[in-house]
């Protein structure tokens, strides 16, 4: 029997998640995060991180998301075949699996996008939208499906297959034929159109075009009023969740690199906050009417009981009077605890000026824009910093001003707690920890599984019992 999904039920809950996948498993998303972490500490590090950045740099950010870039996307058929992606097992004398198209069909939520467009649920948030359906509006196949134009749509292609292979790894169109031929390197694919999908920064980037959105394709207000839930996104907890049809060893760091999960984690987290703040630059912020784009600001902030009393100021939202609309700044709090470890001096300065974004939603409009341009600067600094790594040391330090932070009350928003909640995974991880404190983790997302029913004192305890644990 398929469970009903709860519209605010965060991502790793065992439930059907936003793209229509159901868990085969009853592995929560730090079981099955682990298991992806052990290979990746063990085939590489801090080098393989290094790697990364040097191989293949000016074809990876030159590269434009698939659903833009000029090449025809032949179809999730074109790689299915057992000799090429569609082996039923994996595989161990090619540098793939060759079992990812199965792993994809079988596991993979991505795979199930469109079909979620044809649910009853669906066609309810089309008609309040005022669309004929859903699984025709370009609006909603802009992240359920690959939805290219009908000139770059190969004889295989299909729309009903969802978010297939060349959504990620772009129009297979001239590098199909050539990828799996002998001698062929990974920078030869990206040289031919191939997306860099190992590349930490533009993965982020593809994610969160629709985990969060852009400017041309956003879950807006209106949207969400409709029936649709909303959006949250980490990637190192998605990538683990997706799951992953790769695997981290000898050859896919000779060929790729290998970034571990805190350098995932705290790289995705700057991309996050960089797209947040392009946002509060962009169209959105002007809105369509007295009010900016309303989907830019924290859910929260006004959806709750009125009954329930937990307002109180935190240390990002100091200076906000009760009753003011906060800006979604889950992303920007996280960045908090690696400044002080990492950043030194700039620690002070990335506060005042989250707070400063998070005032001037009090103000104006110009005013956001001004502030979230200073803010960028800092992310900036802080990027910088971060690059010049982090060893065992700092990673435990981080975790620690993280699990303090949540302990104090600094994570009282649910979107904050939920990300709060995946950094603690990903840190644990880092400090081969994680064995040690599952139950206490266990405990920590169980107080984050159902926003309408968390509790802020709650999920500190929870947190306050971990802390004093490690």
């Amino acid at each position: 029997m398929t469970p009903t999904r709860h519209p605010g039920d965060p991502p790793w809950h065992r439930k059907p998640r936003r793209c229509g996948q159901q868990e085969s498993t009853t592995m929560t998303a730090h079981n099955r995060r682990s298991s992806a972490a052990a290979s990746s500490r063990t085939a590489g590090g801090i080098l393989g991180a290094c790697c990364l950045l040097i191989a293949g740099l000016q074809s990876a950010f030159a590269a434009e998301l698939p659903q833009y870039a000029e090449y025809v996307h032949q179809g999730v058929a074109s790689c299915a075949s057992s000799v090429c992606h569609g082996s039923a097992t994996e595989r161990t004398g090619t540098n793939v699996l060759q079992n990812e198209f199965v792993t994809w069909t079988r596991l993979d939520g991505h795979s199930r996008a469109y079909q979620t467009l044809l649910t009853e649920a669906s066609q309810r948030i089309a008609r309040n939208l005022g669309l004929p359906n859903a699984h025709e509006a370009a609006i909603c196949l802009d992240c359920h499906a690959d939805n290219v134009p009908e000139e770059r749509r190969g004889a295989d292609f299909q729309i009903s297959d969802g978010v297939g292979c060349e959504a990620c790894h772009g129009g297979a169109e001239n590098w199909l034929s050539s990828h799996a031929a002998r001698g062929t390197r990974h920078q030869d694919n990206l040289d031919r159109g191939m997306y860099p999908t190992s590349n930490v920064e533009k993965r982020a980037e593809l994610c969160l075009s629709c985990h969060l959105g852009t400017a041309d394709k956003f879950a807006t207000h209106r949207i969400m009023g409709a029936g649709h839930p909303r959006l949250a996104f980490e990637l190192s907890t998605f990538s683990a969740l997706q799951p992953p049809h790769w695997a981290f060893d000898a050859d896919y760091d000779e060929r790729k690199g290998i970034v571990d999960e805190f350098d995932t984690w705290t790289r995705g987290l700057l991309v996050a906050a960089r797209k947040n703040i392009e946002l509060l630059q962009g169209p959105l912020l002007h809105g369509n009417g007295m009010f900016p784009e309303i989907a830019l600001f924290d859910c929260h902030s006004c959806h709750q009981p009125m009954s329930e009393l937990n307002w109180e100021p935190t240390v990002l939202t100091r200076g906000l009077e009760p009753g003011a609309v906060r800006l979604n700044n889950a992303n920007f709090a996280l960045l908090l605890p690696l400044a002080e470890v990492l950043g030194g001096p700039l620690h002070d300065q990335l506060l005042h000026r989250i707070r400063g974004l998070n005032l001037s939603a009090a103000r104006s409009r110009e005013s956001v824009a001004t502030a979230s341009r200073q803010l960028a600067l800092s992310v900036d600094e802080l990027e910088a910093a971060i690059a010049r790594g982090a060893g065992p040391s700092e990673r435990q330090r981080i975790l620690n001003g993280v699990l303090f932070r949540a302990a104090r009350g600094d994570y009282r928003d649910y979107v904050a707690a939920e990300q709060a909640a995946m950094a603690m995974d990903v840190l644990l991880i880092s400090i081969e920890r994680w064995d040690d404190f599952k139950e206490r983790m266990d405990a920590i997302y169980a107080t984050v599984e159902n926003d309408e029913a968390f509790r802020p004192q709650s999920f500190a305890a929870a947190v306050e019992r971990l802390r004093r644990a490690l």
